[in-house]
């Protein structure tokens, strides 16, 4: 999953969150030099990804990409999945998640020491131009697919991928609506065994 599920998904426990925000740029066992509740958000963000890959909604969720962006397309369907998320009012009303972002980035900014130095020279963007709470608009969908091509090194990066995300919203919501419940309850059920 993409930020916004990490931050959600930690259900405002900040030192899971901030584990949860930094885990893809904590390579192996480098989460042992992190003070326990943050290395439980790691372990955590981990868990998330694990079921995210190897769940068949998912798999099916990344047909729509693959033609065009191959290996990639698990990465493209992360993105799209926040856009549903961020849409989603039977998680939370638009002001509910304008609330929840600007929580997410003080709770974050209280915790910067802790900052691998990728993600803390990213957090200024993603704060500055409210990325968790923009994933709710195709425009920010947009840019974040073109931020997964310039880091992708095997991707041509003016794919434009936006249009396959656009034709494809019916098809992609459905597949949100089939696998988020199944990770929100898989992750309840892994943070009660981390305690």
């Amino acid at each position: 999953m993409n930020f916004l599920a990490h931050a959600y998904l930690s259900f405002n426990n900040d030192d899971i969150l901030v584990g949860n925000m930094i885990g893809d740029f904590v390579k192996g066992k480098q989460k042992d030099n992190y003070p326990e509740g943050i290395k439980r958000g790691i372990m955590l963000h981990r868990e998330i990804d694990t079921f995210t890959d190897a769940h068949p909604i998912v798999s099916e969720a990344k047909q729509v990409f693959k033609p065009l962006v191959g290996l990639y397309s698990g990465a493209f369907v992360d993105v799209a999945f926040d856009y549903f998320l961020a849409n989603d009012i039977h998680e939370h009303s638009p002001g509910d998640w304008q609330l929840f972002s600007k929580n997410t980035y003080l709770s974050l900014a209280q915790n910067e020491q802790w900052f691998p130095e990728k993600f803390a020279q990213l957090f200024p963007y993603m704060r500055q131009y409210d990325w968790l709470y923009n994933y709710r608009f195709i425009a920010q969908i947009e840019k974040s697919f073109m931020s997964v091509l310039k880091r992708a090194k095997y991707l041509d990066n003016t794919i434009n991928v936006a249009p396959l995300f656009e034709k494809n919203i019916p098809f992609l919501g459905k597949c949100y609506r089939g696998f988020f419940p199944e990770l929100k309850e898989h992750v309840l059920q892994k943070l009660d065994a981390l305690r």
